[in-house]
């Protein structure tokens, strides 16, 4: 572990990348990653890292990491290496603007309403998603946050999963069976089981 004794301090992500680098084309549960990075972590500082889990994430956000299910995170060093993140280009910015009338295909909000205006990836880019118009909507600063890395039906199973909670609370009987009827749905055709409904 020479790089440890380098003068520069380690971080979090560094010490998670040497743990994967050393595993190559491996799937590997994020438990046992999180274990060594915080015991690597306490000998060098004295201290345990704050969220670790959280360094893994934001490493396959970024594509250094695969992420084959659930927890389970895999390096491959030919994928980082081919990888690209597509981004729009002005021309097919201003299209999807035009397309999706400069309104938050969400909210609803726009320009008239002063709101900042985002050209989002519906599949996200490191997960593929290509830099197509097809690909392409409108969110407002506000929504493009909320939905973060989430693929759509992600995105749209938590707004659900937030509706139905809200007709509970207020006894809001028709809400709540449109809800249900939307959540059954996913849970029929298994889309989006890590989000967990609680009923």
């Amino acid at each position: 572990m020479k790089e440890f004794n380098d003068s520069k301090r380690i971080s979090i992500n560094n010490l998670i990348i040497e743990y994967f680098k050393k595993h190559p084309k491996r799937e590997l549960d994020h438990g046992p990653v999180v274990d060594w990075v915080e015991k690597q972590y306490l000998k060098l500082y004295g201290k345990k890292p704050r969220d670790t889990w959280r360094g893994i994430r934001q490493l396959y956000q970024k594509g250094f990491l695969i992420k084959v299910k659930k927890g389970i995170y895999m390096y491959d060093p030919e994928f980082v290496s081919n990888r690209e993140l597509e981004e729009f280009t002005e021309v097919q910015k201003k299209i999807i603007l035009e397309r999706d009338d400069y309104k938050c295909v969400q909210c609803g909000r726009g320009l008239k309403e002063g709101v900042e205006l985002h050209i989002d990836h519906i599949k996200p880019k490191d997960k593929g998603g290509k830099a197509i118009i097809e690909n392409g909507q409108v969110l407002c600063a506000r929504c493009n946050f909320k939905k973060k890395n989430l693929k759509q039906t992600e995105t749209g199973k938590k707004m659900f999963i937030r509706l139905y909670e809200f007709a509970e609370k207020y006894n809001d009987a028709e809400l709540k069976v449109f809800c249900e009827y939307m959540l059954n749905g996913y849970e029929k055709f298994n889309i989006n089981c890590h989000i967990e409904w609680k009923r």
